[in-house]
């Protein structure tokens, strides 16, 4: 028998501690940490100055040169045209002055033609009108940006008091 050679296979191969694994692995999980840390911080700043900017964008601000036209609601002759000279002397820009569809109108009412409601509401302060008479009808082919239909409580406003 050719020598009876036994072979040790079982030499185990000298492994790292295993405080030194976990100390890795616990340095890997806080890493990990700071950056899912670092990036909910980064998204929620980003949301909020999102919200900001629709914040300001909902803000309106009333345009220096305000164009109107002033149409006579109440069916009494020569009130459009008293307004419109008020409303000249307050520096809006009176474009147009005519009759409305109807003159049966009791309340004054300002139709915003252009989506900037702080026109609107600019018009009524200087009017005396209440704002909720304030009503949006968007139109393009209008180049204007509020209508005043004065009803008749025409009387109880600014330019007649």
């Amino acid at each position: 028998m050719k020598g009876n050679i036994s072979s040790n296979t079982n030499h185990k191969l000298p492994r790292k501690s295993s405080s030194f694994s976990n100390a890795v692995l616990i340095l890997l999980i806080i890493i990990l940490a700071i950056v899912v840390m670092f990036l909910s911080y980064s998204l929620y700043i980003k949301i909020q100055n999102i919200s900001s900017e629709e914040d300001k964008s909902n803000r309106e601000i009333a345009s220096a040169i305000i164009q109107i036209e002033v149409m006579n609601g109440c069916g009494v002759d020569g009130v459009a045209a008293k307004f419109t000279s008020y409303l000249r002397e307050k520096n809006f820009d009176v474009v147009q002055i005519g009759n409305y569809i109807s003159n049966n109108i009791d309340e004054t009412i300002i139709i915003d033609r252009i989506g900037n409601r702080a026109n609107a509401e600019k018009l009524a302060d200087v009017l005396g009108v209440n704002k909720k008479n304030i009503i949006q009808q968007l139109n393009k082919d209008y180049l204007l940006d509020a209508t005043l239909v004065i009803g008749k409580d025409y009387n109880k406003l600014e330019p007649l008091k």
